[in-house]
């Protein structure tokens, strides 16, 4: 294990991330303050938030042998989700509400069956049959099931006209309290160490965790200017491409926002470390539904930005409950194959394609 006395190791692709994101941001910076069109800025925005939120990813991954797959999700997913919210945050301020309740969805989708898809895909055509930790995934599931059932109660009453209808702004401040309540009392499952050799393959950390941590902070702190200039450039972006606001925040921002997941998940599955993989990966979508859309909501509610409450169309209600019922079917059992990745995949295509049209 390295220490902070240690001189710091660093790999091809670690020079490609580091020089990669330093280069973007700087391109990025160039496109929003001159006139490089929408289209160029928003493209090059977005690669400077996914290879930043990869630096991110990176800098965690170095912190993961430390404290075991459990706690690294946890911090990866929890440090991993800061560009997205600083890109909702700005799409608030933007009045963008529709593609703030479309990037929380999709990034649970994108998560759930793209990402976890794509793990389940790559790392059992290498691997075969690869093993996950059954208690862990129990808990996962009961947790990402109450949390879609308490997203979809104010999205129910709004479709159903109860009278709770007419307080949805009081009734969305008090379901997101009751769920970032249900998180703080998550977090001593979700944080244990886990069994050592449920993952033989896991490296030893590269670099010195003061080098980590430095990283770390640098990477979120150009995350956030970044998000800004992504957002700036996002709805001229889209009107120039005849894409709808819905399907850019179910699709292009939930990938962009969640590129750790995207990339160290599946870079993990292929090396073999299965159980970090899923712990990454699915501790993001949790995350996002019981503390990135509550926090969001509030933090519209407290700075004046536009009001986002929990509900959510019914479409999108119903395929998050359909994806979340079939994630918890496959992993339930502790094992994941390469054809329950293609299936998860093929569903995630089917739910983009519902929403091209709006």
């Amino acid at each position: 294990m390295s220490t902070a006395t240690e001189s710091p190791t660093f790999v091809r692709s670690d020079y490609i991330v580091l020089g990669g994101g330093a280069l973007m941001v700087v391109v990025a910076g160039l496109a929003h303050y001159t006139d490089w069109g929408p289209v160029s800025a928003f493209v090059v925005s977005a690669v400077a938030v996914t290879l930043l939120a990869t630096l991110v990813g990176r800098s965690v991954e170095q912190l993961g042998d430390r404290f075991g797959p459990g706690a690294t999700g946890v911090l990866q997913s929890a440090l991993g989700n800061l560009p997205e919210l600083f890109i909702c945050i700005f799409a608030l301020k933007a009045g963008l509400v529709d593609v703030v309740k479309a990037a929380l969805i999709g990034s649970v989708l994108a998560n759930l069956l793209l990402v976890l898809g794509l793990a389940f895909l790559v790392g059992g055509l290498k691997h075969g049959t690869q093993r996950l930790d059954s208690e862990r995934a129990r808990t996962i599931a009961v947790l990402m099931l109450l949390s879609v059932a308490a997203l979809a109660i104010p999205s129910l009453a709004h479709g159903l006209h109860t009278p709770a209808q007419e307080h949805e702004k009081a009734f969305s401040i008090i379901v997101s309290v009751v769920l970032l309540v249900l998180f703080a009392l998550s977090l001593p499952a979700s944080l244990r160490r886990g069994s050592a050799a449920a993952d033989p393959h896991v490296e030893a950390p590269r670099w010195p965790v003061a080098l980590a941590i430095g990283l770390l902070a640098l990477a979120s702190a150009l995350a956030a200017f970044v998000s800004d200039w992504f957002v700036d450039a996002l709805e001229p972006a889209m009107d120039s491409l005849n894409v709808s606001s819905v399907f850019a925040g179910l699709v292009v921002v939930a990938i962009a926002g969640n590129a750790i997941e995207n990339i160290v998940g599946v870079q993990l599955a292929y090396k073999g470390q299965s159980e970090y993989a899923f712990a990454v990966i699915l501790n993001s979508p949790i995350q996002i539904s019981l503390v990135l859309a509550p926090a969001l909501m509030l933090i519209s509610v407290i700075f004046g930005l536009a009001t986002l409450t929990l509900v959510f169309s019914p479409l999108l209600v119903a395929c998050l409950l359909l994806a979340v019922i079939l994630v918890t079917i496959i992993t339930v059992d502790g094992e994941s194959n390469w054809l329950e990745g293609a299936a998860l995949i093929a569903l995630y295509a089917v739910i983009a394609t519902a929403f091209w049209w709006g």
